[in-house]
């Protein structure tokens, strides 16, 4: 059993270093995109508090497929430039979110979601997933926050 939550009062620069680094250790020679998503959508579940969501969309012929993920059932598809997982997707940009009710076409999976950061993982210089972190709390995610996923993204980008 592995464990891998950083102390209680981590600063978020170290808390995400360790979060990497669990990610490396995790998804380090496995060859299937599908395990290495799943292990993590649980190890960022496990790491970041204030979660309702934690997980994955695919880019796959021209829109998101939602991908493994911990949390309530979600979206299935989502097409692209539509919500701020699609928005992320097209522009192959950051969206950090802190009230989802305000940002403009929203895709309401879950009713107690009020901020998000979405992510996206990028593959031969095009988006080839999103990360998805859903929280119940408004401006749950700052710039840190963005910080530390964009580096998991780059690390994940040759192991999805």
């Amino acid at each position: 059993m592995f464990d891998f939550r950083p102390e209680p009062g981590t600063p978020k620069p170290e808390a995400y270093r360790q979060l990497l680094d669990a990610a490396e250790a995790l998804t380090a020679g496995e060859p299937d995109g599908v395990a290495n998503m799943a292990n993590i959508a649980a190890l960022l579940w496990d790491f970041l508090p204030e979660l309702n969501w934690s997980g994955f969309y695919r880019v796959m012929e021209g829109e998101l497929v939602l991908g493994p993920f911990v949390g309530r059932p979600a979206c299935i598809r989502i097409p692209m430039g539509q919500g701020v997982c699609g928005v992320a997707a097209k522009e192959g940009t950051t969206q950090l979110v802190e009230d989802v009710h305000a940002f403009p076409g929203h895709i309401a999976c879950d009713a107690v979601t009020n901020s998000e950061l979405v992510v996206p993982i990028l593959g031969g210089g095009k988006p080839i997933a999103v990360i998805d972190l859903d929280s119940p709390a408004k401006a749950r995610f700052d710039r840190e926050d963005a910080d530390g996923i964009e580096a998991l993204a780059r690390m994940l980008s040759d192991r999805i």
